[in-house]
């Protein structure tokens, strides 16, 4: 179903700048503290180019333009001479754990999404704008979306096995070492072309990144329509195999603010059974995944955390695809029936959520199991979508590795 290319990649120059020190993490989770951070890591930080600021003479996207050229000029970002695939790998650390996600970099056909490339879950109508006149501005994507795909036969994967001496590598603000590898071998680029023709794409993160992808190209070719197989058909995408088991799919927590009784309302209800929990359970994470489903951990302002269970009626107005996830659960037989007036806010990392609560920020956090990947790939393929923050993948890919310019 996917169709895939090689491409030129436009890449960092080793014997000019450290990887360590321009690359960044996603555009969407850089705070204006860590922004500055990065300004000042280096002079050519990729955060110029995806994420810069204004000054008193030129808009942000302007001066991304410029800052791309200029670097292109200079030598600090090189074009590869022939088109490639590449190997992005990461080796990580999780709770102790060592693993390694490794996948394939790639152009992909864009197409509308339902027809061969599969979102997973519903995004806030945040403006897209930002992306988009960065990529009018650079006529370039400037950074990687995340998609998973599924192949038993892993002829990819074994490929990508074989690399071996890495043409940059970086390390992420957790200290995770992340190598890029190119692969220009004529027959193992068409062995990996040729195994994606029949295999669906899963939107993992980036569902703005694709749709301003998609407006981009009806934009450009409403400009040039005679243009065929434009670059800008294309798009750029870190494409990882599910049966590698690479990568992490971690829960993203609610806390909410009501000035409603939290602990009153949930202790009434007869739709849970809720308890107190041991204070010796060191990880709640993991104490509540072996809970098994329609179980959430539940941290109040009394400083102690409690289990909850729902064990009320099926949520028979969802599809069964959606109202068997503890996430819709926890969103509509919790959060929109018994706190009508509420703010949530979303966090991946439990002691600041406690933090949060205990300096009485916030008034609960919900603690909810990961969602398994075959619960993306049915509710995806079925034209449906899970609540919004259903799913955080990690580790997160780093902008700056490999940049696609639309300008052959």
């Amino acid at each position: 179903m996917a169709i895939i290319k090689p491409f030129k990649g436009i890449l960092y120059n080793p014997k000019r700048v450290s990887g360590d020190e321009v690359m960044c993490p996603p555009y969407d989770i850089i705070s204006e503290d860590l922004r500055e951070e990065l300004y000042r890591k280096s002079p050519y930080n990729i955060i110029r180019i995806d994420h810069g600021k204004s000054d008193n003479f030129n808009d942000k996207y302007a001066i991304a333009k410029n800052i791309f050229h200029k670097w292109l000029q200079e030598g600090i970002l090189i074009q590869d001479d022939s088109p490639c695939f590449y190997c992005y790998e990461i080796n990580y650390t999780y709770k102790n754990r060592n693993k390694l996600l490794r996948g394939l970099i790639a152009l992909v056909r864009l197409e509308e999404l339902g027809q061969g490339i599969y979102p997973h879950e519903q995004t806030y109508s945040k403006p897209k704008e930002d992306r988009l006149n960065l990529m009018r501005a650079c006529m370039a994507n400037t950074s990687l979306i995340f998609t998973i795909y599924r192949s038993k036969e892993r002829i990819t994967s074994k490929i990508l096995e074989e690399t071996k001496v890495p043409y940059i590598q970086a390390k992420d603000l957790d200290g995770n070492v992340h190598s890029l590898y190119k692969i220009s071998d004529e027959s193992k680029i068409k062995n990996i072309i040729n195994e994606f023709t029949d295999k669906p794409l899963f939107i993992a993160d980036g569902h703005h990144r694709y749709e301003v992808a998609l407006d981009f190209k009806k934009e450009m070719d409403n400009l040039y329509p005679h243009v065929k197989d434009s670059p800008w058909s294309y798009v750029l995408m870190f494409l990882a195999n599910i049966e590698d088991n690479g990568y992490l799919i971690l829960p993203t927590h609610r806390l909410m603010s009501t000035p409603l009784s939290v602990k009153e309302i949930l202790f009434r209800d007869r739709n849970f059974l809720i308890k107190e929990i041991d204070r010796k359970i060191s990880d709640i994470e993991e104490f509540i995944e072996k809970e098994g489903p329609s179980s959430f951990g539940v941290y109040l302002s009394d400083k102690k955390w409690y289990l909850l269970k729902y064990t009320g009626p099926s949520l028979d107005y969802m599809p069964e695809e959606i109202r068997i996830l503890d996430v819709a659960i926890l969103e509509e037989a919790i959060l929109k029936r018994l706190f009508p007036n509420r703010e949530i806010c979303y966090d991946i990392d439990i002691n600041k959520a406690m933090k949060l609560i205990d300096g009485k920020k916030c008034d609960v956090v919900f603690v909810l199991r990961s969602t398994p990947v075959e619960y993306i790939e049915k509710v995806a393929l079925k034209g449906l979508r899970m609540p919004p923050k259903s799913t955080y993948f990690y580790p997160k890919l780093l902008t700056g590795m490999i940049i696609n310019s639309f300008i052959k």
